[in-house]
């Protein structure tokens, strides 16, 4: 072997001898993770201040929830932390569905010219939310679906910027469910106290097969269109479903947020199957919470439940602990991936998805 050849490889030897195959609890704060799903919402600092001291850094995006006025505060609270904590505070944009003018090109360019404003600071991603396929209708009371006509000057746009569209469309399949079936306790009680989102009692609105068709449908219709599912896509209730999808559309991505507890119930029937899941399609999976901070909450009690959250997410992929939650019955052993695909989940898929520019510490 020529000398030039043989320090680099020597050093690769040691390097890969030094590194760690596994992880424990004893590294969560020595790796950078990143959480690539939540809200900021503020400027109270709480989210970025435990964010620093458990080493994550943050995504925070937008959501229509139907009031122009709070989309816009949303965008600029998150302009706000991305540029006061540069490399470490990302934020994915928005834009409020109305439905003026809905179909015509004047109703896009008014998109696309809000679009280019809420980008201009900075936003990585647009996000489209579930009110598309489950509130916003049009002139004739139809259900505007994802892959409606009408969105496609929007998406082109945002593939035109070179960017990915983050979207949470349908819900838990649960929400399609008697509540009696449903698999996850968050779910059963979450639709017990609000009816009005429980689309089982709701057989007028689109089904669950009728959302992620449509998103399917929009994938197919746009296959260069860069897309992350918020919550596994919903389909957390199968790695089988949610693997079929991800075989199907090579530019698609999911997060974890709020799903969690899916994967978990099911690795307390098959561990090896979400294992190997998680295992095989570790490029494609991002660690998030969709945790968020109420106003007027106890700042120390947030920021204890934002860590503790992520601790016990931790030792749900790095360790095989044996583990409960107050999700479901039972309990479940942890997947104890490979460092490798950890890391992956933990920052640098989002790294790569979101075409992060970081700040590591």
């Amino acid at each position: 072997m020529k000398r030039s050849l043989l320090i680099p490889v020597l050093f690769l030897v040691l390097f890969s001898g030094c590194r760690k195959e596994y992880y424990s609890m004893n590294d969560f704060h020595s790796v950078l993770k990143i959480d690539s799903h939540m809200h900021i919402g503020s400027r109270s600092g709480n989210f970025e201040e435990i964010a620093g001291k458990d080493n994550f850094l943050l995504v925070t995006l937008n959501v229509d929830h139907s009031d122009s006025a709070a989309v816009q505060k949303q965008i600029e609270d998150a302009e706000w932390s991305a540029s006061h904590h540069p490399g470490r505070v990302f934020y994915g944009a928005t834009f409020y569905f109305d439905t003026a003018g809905w179909g015509s090109p004047a109703w896009s360019s008014r998109v696309i010219s809000g679009l280019e404003k809420a980008l201009s600071g900075g936003a990585v991603t647009v996000k489209i939310w579930k009110n598309i396929g489950m509130t916003v209708r049009d002139r004739n009371g139809k259900f505007i679906m994802a892959d409606d006509p009408g969105l496609e000057p929007v998406f082109s746009y945002i593939k035109s910027r070179n960017l990915p569209v983050t979207g949470h469309l349908g819900e838990p399949r649960n929400c399609w469910l008697p509540l009696d079936r449903m698999t996850v306790r968050g779910d059963s009680s979450y639709f017990a106290e609000n009816p009005k989102y429980h689309m089982f009692l709701h057989p007028e609105y689109p089904s669950y097969e009728d959302q992620i068709a449509a998103r399917d449908n929009l994938l197919k219709k746009n296959p260069d269109l860069v897309f992350i599912g918020c919550h596994l896509g919903s389909l957390e209730w199968n790695v089988d479903s949610l693997a079929k999808r991800l075989d199907m559309f090579p530019n698609m991505a999911v997060d974890m947020s709020a799903r969690i507890c899916h994967l978990q119930y099911q690795s307390a029937r098959d561990r090896e199957k979400v294992r190997e899941f998680c295992i095989r399609y570790q490029d494609r999976l991002l660690y998030g919470t969709d945790t968020g901070e109420e106003p007027g909450a106890d700042p120390e009690k947030f920021k204890g439940w934002v860590h503790d959250t992520w601790l016990s997410d931790w030792r749900y992929f790095a360790t095989d602990d044996s583990m409960t939650t107050d999700a479901f019955r039972g309990s479940f052993r942890g997947l104890r991936l490979p460092a490798e695909v950890v890391d992956k989940i933990y920052s640098r898929n989002a790294i790569k998805w979101y075409k992060l520019r970081i700040n590591a510490r």
